[in-house]
């Protein structure tokens, strides 16, 4: 598709996230997702409901300046780039939201019945991948392949607000530099999902007549 010429208001979009499921975690090492629409593997889990201020994005970077001799800037250049991920899980009952908040190895049991032991975070890495839906039916799949505990924010426990797993996640180096990659495709069109549809309710559509047949039923015995 060519470039776009003109300003479009299509290029614009909101921040929402996929309705269902949105944010997983599975261990270093497990193989990475390379676009924005194959579901993920079963090493994935689920961390549940995010908080409403949802996920926020951090840049730091230092740069270096080179000055002449009387002192005007001739040079500035980065000499170091990092990322950093920082959200707060809802679902404080769910036990993969207090595995990566408490480390795996410091949680034992199930959903609303687990037993989690307070101790020195690990700095283990792992994958995290971020399911959003942006503006116009276009998936935006964000995976960070090397993430460690860096930062905790306070946990308040009262009758006003609800509980939440504050945590922010350092996006370390994938390979050459890389701290994060961002896959952002449409989803399938309208059509499509109707034709795989109708493909589970038995209906066979003919991609090139566009004639639609039924699956032949299993035939009744007649009455005698």
């Amino acid at each position: 598709m060519a470039a776009s010429t003109v300003n479009d208001s299509t290029m614009v979009s909101l921040g929402k996230f996929k309705v269902g499921g949105y944010a997983y975690w599975a261990p270093a090492g497990t193989a990475l997702p390379t676009n924005a629409s194959t579901a993920l593997s079963s090493a994935f889990k689920l961390l549940g409901y995010l908080s409403e201020d949802g996920l926020t994005i951090t840049t730091d970077t230092d740069t270096t300046e080179v000055k002449d001799a009387n002192g005007q800037t001739v040079m500035k250049v980065i000499t170091s780039y990092a990322e950093s991920y920082q959200f707060s899980m809802l679902e404080v009952l769910r036990v993969e939201a207090a595995k990566l908040r408490y480390n795996e190895d410091a949680v034992t049991g199930s959903d609303k019945s687990m037993t989690i032991k307070h101790q020195m975070p690990s700095d283990n890495g792992f994958v995290l991948v971020f399911e959003i839906a942006m503006t116009g039916n276009v998936k935006d799949r964000l995976v960070i392949g090397n993430g460690t505990r860096a930062e905790f924010g306070d946990r308040q426990v009262h009758a006003g607000d609800a509980q939440v797993y504050d945590v922010t996640v350092s996006a370390n180096d994938m390979g050459n530099g890389v701290t994060a990659i961002e896959y952002i495709g449409v989803a399938a069109s309208a059509s499509e999902s109707s034709v795989n549809a109708e493909a589970l309710t038995g209906k066979v559509v003919d991609q090139v007549n566009a004639e639609e047949t039924a699956e032949p039923a299993e035939e009744t015995p007649a009455a005698e």
